[in-house]
């Protein structure tokens, strides 16, 4: 697919749509990636939540309860046609940016973009990630939500 780059700090999407596109020649069930993307998602849901995208209710549903059970807290925000035309190039497929608001989202429409054979979600750490403050470092967040997720898939034990 061609990309119009519209913006060059948004080099991070356009590193993961690589990614997405290569995993498509192993026919996986799930992807889920995780990344700092935008400060727009930090702009919409702070630092407590991060932002949940997903291209099937079910996925997304599973990542939610995994969310409740490690109070590792997680926002679900649309994938919709409506935000894909943000993306739209005249000189490409689409964009690598939006045209105004909305970024988190425009963001997300633009990975989905590239994901769309197998279930896929996407979590927005950018404002969990990391924390400031006098106990300033990593937060080690979305790990334990993770490992959640899988056990609950392979029907194990939860922590």
């Amino acid at each position: 697919k061609k990309i119009e780059i519209l913006n060059t700090d948004a080099e991070g999407r356009l590193v993961l749509c690589d990614v997405l596109t290569y995993v498509q020649r192993f026919s996986p069930s799930i992807v889920i990636d995780i990344a700092t993307l935008t400060g727009a998602c930090v702009v919409a849901l702070g630092n407590y939540f991060s932002g949940l995208f997903s291209n099937d209710d079910k996925l997304a549903y599973e990542l939610e309860k995994s969310s409740k059970q490690t109070h590792d807290k997680v926002w679900r925000l649309p994938l919709s046609l409506e935000y894909e035309q943000e993306l739209s190039s005249n000189f490409a497929d689409f964009s690598n940016v939006g045209k105004g608001k909305a970024g988190a989202i425009t963001a997300a429409c633009f990975l989905h973009q590239f994901a769309k054979k197998y279930s896929w979600a996407h979590l927005d750490i950018a404002g969990t990630a990391w924390k400031n403050g006098k106990n300033q470092g990593a937060t080690g967040r979305p790990v334990e939500l993770i490992c959640q997720f899988l056990l609950n898939k392979s029907n194990y034990f939860s922590i």
